[in-house]
């Protein structure tokens, strides 16, 4: 029979820090007297539940008067009011954690990556840039100085110091975290023979080390439910504790011994991962666990569970409102208390021993976790359970050759390389399990944040374990998804889906950046203009669009909301070339760019204007840049570079298409000095509709439909409001009455053909599913065909224009 004494007193110690934390320690006090009240009541009345309130009396009051005074503490530290001031401060801090790197998405000329770092240091949050401070260790001590600002609350942070230059009297670290980040550079080092994204993922797999994770393999776990791989948590320390006790008991060597042994191992991982909290947590628990199992009480995994509660809460209050130690706890709990009774179950009606328990763990852990995951992240992923479940058996063989790897490397280089490459298929495997479910359709589905959200999925998850546990609800529930399929399947089957039949360009909904496919008349031969500005979303555009060779990546400019995604790209489709302008500024995107393509052996091709690129189904023209150098110089920023964008001008079923980069208000005006013809059907607004927009270029464009990509509150505050509203002053009758359409939120933005107006040399579009429009008369789109002078056409395959 499972011991259930210990769990009400840690409920007690972790509400009372929870309630302490949201809203003072005040509460802390009044939560604890309550439940002490409660605990003597109970004590009287029942002697079924009298050692269980001895325990809430007893222990809980001890938690509370501990917890309570270290709120108190907190939030009385005088350093908050310097916070709240904005005071410049100086402070001698010791590190508690590892620097946590801070992905920042390119934009611009701006390269994105990690350049700063967040260093935990006791009640002290210090944000600073990368170089000295990304190396620092926990237990070292610094002197600090920056402006203080206020925590976000929640913890028992008193402020956030923004560091102004390097830490100053730095002191030693100590030897044991000395030894650990010398066993964790060495599993980077090995880690470097694999291909990028795999030795970016081991490190992480191991020791949580997620410093040089793909930012696009850690989306695609997140969306999959895969993330909780990426830190160390109780499943790491149980593979690794489980490895020692095997090896232990090979030898021949008793419980206890094998127990010992496993124990150190344990302390040995915990220091090689730090101390995080979740590390923490699950050390206490296998430590516990390891002790039962000395003592011959292998069945009191869930007394380990409360005490680890019981012990850690108090040492760190701020645990408390801890997301990931709550669905550490919860995972834990699914596992001892859950997965058993499932896997039981399962056995029970034919399926083998093992198959059974990896479907009920993976299961359980999800299911009890996912309503916290809900309002955390605003989304449920559907997919998490057969990510996880295809994923599973490779965990704990990468774990164990991976922390083999690590002791190693130090010794070895040699034989720690040998040792990573060994780890090759099992991160391939996890990367393209995470990548193939998170591209399922609606892998994921939006879901309302906060505590609305998870008592939401809460209530609805019981509901559930009603309707499974009722055969009458069963019969109920089994009609209505009957009733769900015959109605709405026939629809969906008949229905256009998407991508719409018949389009002609679609404007991928990538964010702050710009990423805008052409379609061919071959399915699935698209030209690509720019790729956005992260890996993750063009490619997931590309996906729904049934994309199957991209012919010519055209790199309008080379600012990083508009190559970021060229990795992707070039990684997941065969590519004919890489169009680029004839600016190769800035340098660090030039290079990035040729190296990439180097690596996918692909070639870097310039395009000028007076070219013409022709493929099966559509014609496109490229009409400036006229005259631009090659670099600007080390001062080259945003106007001058934007003003070098490519601007093509495309001819398809659907009309004409003007795509402008980013061109401003002198590259607009060279265009409209010029002789050419911009009149198109479709406008690819520039720079994002931003206020370096001239309303003389819109009106001498007359579009039907002008698309703007932005993204969701973006700080540049685009599109600008005046823009559109030019057209509807009484004094400016000469603009055309157009649609216009922003998305800063939906899947993608489409163009294209119907039958009809291909016959008759009309042209019709169609929009999907606009956040913002305006709809106004409609007139007949002309389409210009190209007249005298005309350059010779270039086909992509024959006669490419020399390489770079």
């Amino acid at each position: 029979m499972t011991d259930t004494r210990m769990v009400p007193v840690a409920l007690v110690v972790w509400a009372v820090a929870t309630v302490g934390l949201a809203w003072g320690w005040q509460f802390s006090w009044l939560l604890g007297f309550l439940a002490a009240g409660t605990a003597l009541l109970v004590a009287f009345r029942s002697l079924r539940w009298r050692p269980q309130a001895v325990l809430v009396i007893t222990l809980g009051a001890l938690a509370t008067c501990w917890i309570a005074t270290v709120i108190h503490a907190s939030a009385t530290n005088p350093l908050r009011q310097d916070a709240e001031r904005g005071t410049v401060v100086t402070l001698r801090v010791e590190v508690s954690e590892r620097p946590k790197p801070l992905r920042t998405q390119g934009f611009g000329s701006r390269q994105g990556g990690a350049d700063r770092v967040l260093v935990p240091a006791g009640d002290v949050m210090v944000l600073a840039q990368a170089g000295d401070w990304a190396n620092l260790l926990p237990g070292q001590w610094l002197t600090v100085t920056g402006r203080a600002a206020p925590s976000r609350g929640g913890d028992l942070t008193v402020a956030v110091v923004q560091a102004r230059g390097s830490p100053a009297d730095v002191s030693p670290a100590p030897p044991w975290q000395k030894v650990a980040a010398a066993l964790r550079n060495g599993l980077r080092r090995a880690s470097e023979v694999l291909p990028d994204e795999q030795a970016g993922l081991v490190p992480g797999l191991v020791v949580g080390d997620t410093a040089n994770l793909s930012p696009r393999v850690s989306d695609e776990f997140r969306v999959a439910g895969m993330t909780h791989l990426l830190a160390v948590s109780g499943a790491n320390l149980a593979i690794v504790a489980g490895a020692a006790l095997f090896a232990i008991r090979l030898l021949g060597l008793g419980p206890r011994i094998a127990g010992a042994g496993a124990g150190l191992a344990v302390i040995g991982f915990v220091i090689l991962a730090g101390p995080e909290p979740s590390v923490l947590r699950a050390a206490m628990m296998g430590g516990l666990a390891l002790l039962a199992l000395v003592l011959g009480r292998e069945r009191s995994l869930l007394p380990a569970l409360a005490w680890s509660v019981v012990v850690l809460v108090p040492i760190d209050p701020a645990l408390g409102l801890s997301a990931g130690f709550a669905l550490s706890v919860l995972a834990t709990g699914a596992l001892v208390l859950v997965a058993p009774r499932w896997a039981a179950w399962l056995r029970d009606r034919g399926v083998p021993p093992g198959i059974a328990e990896a479907i009920a763990a993976p299961l359980a852990a999800h299911l009890v976790t996912a309503p916290v995951i809900a309002g955390l992240s605003g989304e449920v992923s559907v997919v998490a359970v057969i990510a996880n479940l295809v994923a599973e058996p490779v965990v704990a063989p990468v774990t164990v050759i991976g922390v083999l790897a690590t002791v190693v490397t130090p010794m070895n280089q040699w034989l720690g390389e040998l040792l990573a490459r060994l780890t090759s298929p099992e991160a391939w495997w996890l990367i393209h399990v995470a990548r193939y479910t998170s591209s399922m359709p609606l892998a994921s589905v939006r879901w309302p944040s906060g505590l609305l959200g998870t008592v939401l999925l809460a209530a609805l998850l019981g509901v559930g374990w009603a309707v499974v546990r009722s055969r009458r609800l069963r019969v109920v529930a089994a009609v209505i998804a009957a009733g769900a399929v015959l109605v709405l399947m026939p629809a969906r089957l008949t229905g256009s889906g998407w991508p719409p039949t018949g389009w002609a360009m679609v404007s991928c909904d990538v964010g702050q950046g710009d990423a805008h496919v052409v379609a061919t008349s071959e399915p699935g031969r698209v030209v690509l203009i720019d790729t956005g500005p992260d890996l993750s979303s063009i490619v997931g555009c590309l996906h729904r669009l049934g994309v199957v060779s991209i012919p010519l990546v055209v790199l309008s400019h080379l600012h990083a909301d508009h190559v970021g995604g060229l990795s992707s790209v070039l990684s997941d489709y065969p590519v004919g070339a890489v169009g680029v302008g004839p600016l190769h500024e800035p340098a660090w995107a030039w290079d990035q760019v040729r190296r990439l393509a180097s690596a996918a052996g692909v070639k870097v091709v310039d395009i000028v204007a007076g070219q013409r690129i022709e493929l099966p189904g559509m014609a496109m023209t490229v009409i400036a840049p006229q005259a631009v150098p090659s670099h600007l110089g080390p001062d080259a920023e945003g106007t001058p570079v934007n003003d070098a964008s490519l601007v093509l001008r495309a001819d398809t079923p659907a009309g004409r298409i003007l795509l402008t980069g980013d061109i401003e208000l002198e590259g607009q005006a060279n265009l409209l000095a010029s002789n050419e013809d911009l009149s198109a059907d479709v406008l690819k607004v520039p720079h994002h509709g931003s206020r370096y927009s001239l309303p003389r270029f819109l009106e001498r464009v007359h579009p039907r439909v002008a698309l703007v990509s932005v993204g969701a509150g973006n700080p540049l505050g685009t599109p600008v409001h005046s823009f559109w509203t030019h057209c509807d002053g009484r004094e400016q009758r000469s603009c055309a009455p157009m649609r216009m359409v922003t998305w800063p939120s939906s899947p993608a933005e489409t163009v294209r053909s119907s039958p009809a107006a291909a016959r008759s040399g009309s042209c019709a579009d169609s929009v999907g599913r606009p956040a913002v429009s305006r709809a106004a008369r409609r007139r007949r789109c002309r389409r210009t065909a190209a007249g005298p002078g005309t350059p010779a056409p270039w086909r992509p395959g024959s006669g490419l224009p020399p390489r770079r």
